[in-house]
């Protein structure tokens, strides 16, 4: 039987990692001088409360290779190994995953997501499904590759205060952009990210998401949509209600987003897998 691990940064609801023996290997974040586990010692809520009264930037750390190595160690008895990480661009989690294999000396097929959040996570889901029909591990990469390629992601910043945390935009240039109410719509692009457009206003900034999520393609009857939040229920809750009803997918995942993927879209800051 396919064991599938990945790291925590894939926010899928504990209840799916449980439901399909998902092994995680978890992530690290640093944040007023505390060190937590995500999804252990720290949940998506507790770290958003923490992060928003922080006057510096939550610091994310990847797993050792060592814990890598350690759970391949453990699990390869039970079956042929495949290990989906959050992307090789945003995080050096990929190259520790690899690095673990190398010390593990275990046949372990490592995955690089190209993503993150529920795009990370829906890719997990999507193994689970292809390993359900009997595929092999390799036929498995082969879909995964061409599932992933046809993959959009959308990030919606809230607000631009954890990119002046980071040093990457003046504290006067983002005051402006908080009095001005612009939004900033972003697309992950081979697993980095671009962004696509500013927006001044909430309303017409969820309008233009909704509109470009629509055009990006023509058929989502077969899609598994991914929305996850940084403690903004109302507005994911509102974006999975419009996308429903404008591209009738085959199901919305609604979740919180954890404290990797967090640190990146701040305050109030969404990520659509479609």
């Amino acid at each position: 039987m396919l064991q599938i691990i990945t790291d925590s940064s894939s926010d899928l609801p504990p209840e799916l990692i449980k439901k399909h023996h998902i092994h995680v290997v978890p992530l690290t974040v640093y944040m007023d001088g505390q060190e937590y586990t995500e999804g252990v010692t720290i949940k998506p809520r507790d770290f958003a409360e923490k992060m928003i009264h922080s006057p510096v930037l939550p610091r994310t750390s990847q797993p050792s290779p060592g814990a890598f190595a350690q759970l391949f160690q453990e699990i390869s008895p039970l079956g042929p190994l495949l290990c989906l990480t959050l992307s090789s661009k945003l995080s050096g989690t990929y190259l520790s995953a690899c690095q673990g294999k190398d010390i593990s000396r275990k046949d372990v097929a490592v995955f690089d997501t190209l993503s993150g959040s529920l795009g990370h996570g829906i890719q997990i889901l999507k193994t689970v499904e292809l390993a359900a029909q009997g595929l092999s591990r390799e036929e498995i990469v082969k879909k995964l590759t061409l599932f992933r390629s046809e993959m959009n992601i959308f990030i919606l910043l809230d607000t631009l205060e954890n990119i002046v945390k980071g040093g990457r935009l003046n504290r006067f240039t983002g005051a402006l952009a908080k009095i001005l109410d612009i939004k900033v719509l972003a697309q992950g692009v081979e697993g980095a990210v671009e962004v696509v457009e500013k927006i001044r206003g909430k309303k017409r900034f969820l309008q233009k998401v909704v509109e470009t999520i629509t055009q990006s393609r023509r058929d989502f009857s077969d899609r598994l949509l991914g929305i996850t939040h940084v403690d903004n229920w109302e507005d994911a809750k509102y974006l999975k209600e419009a996308l429903m009803e404008k591209v009738h997918p085959k199901e919305v995942l609604l979740n919180e987003m954890g404290p990797t993927m967090g640190t990146y879209a701040g305050k109030g800051g969404i990520i659509i897998a479609v």
